[in-house]
């Protein structure tokens, strides 16, 4: 029997000044998520607002899409079916340079 579940997002854009800014929220059976993206118009480009609306509300989405993922991981290794994650490697000397 095929279940079928609709999660509806809603993405609100804000443009000031320039720049235009994004939230997504998805709101699912177990949680609340919420995604933000940010565009920036160059002062050298023409004012097109559906450009940074583009560009902002993929940010949003993309940033609410990587916390989907990282939510199900946990899920995953919760039930005892994800892969080993593997060990952070310490780093010695001239940190700084290799962060």
């Amino acid at each position: 029997m095929a279940i079928t579940v609709e999660w509806p997002v809603r993405l609100q854009l804000v443009e000031e000044g320039g720049t235009t800014t994004a939230r997504a929220e998805l709101r699912t059976r177990a949680a609340t998520f919420t995604g933000h993206g940010t565009a920036r118009r160059s002062p050298d480009d023409r004012d097109v607002p559906e450009i940074g609306e583009e560009i902002a509300a993929g940010r949003a989405l993309r940033d609410l899409a990587g916390q989907l993922l990282r939510v199900a991981d946990d899920d995953l290794e919760d039930a005892g079916a994800a892969p080993p994650r593997h060990e952070t490697r310490i780093a010695y000397g001239w940190t700084d340079q290799l962060a």
